[in-house]
């Protein structure tokens, strides 16, 4: 199929907004993302060692 601008053209990709350079908090946030993993993590392993025979 070709591009209706022409064969030189690339089109355009119009994805909105991407990721903040710079975010506010973005080290509390990375922080919480990374807590809340461990904290699934630990919650399984415990779960895990109580059903164990």
């Amino acid at each position: 199929m070709r591009h209706p601008d022409g064969p030189g053209k690339r089109p355009e990709c119009d994805t909105g907004r991407m990721l903040d350079p710079n975010p506010q908090n973005g080290q509390k946030k990375m922080l919480l993302v990374f807590g809340s993993f461990l904290a699934i993590f630990v919650v399984i392993a415990i779960i895990a060692t109580i059903a164990s025979p």
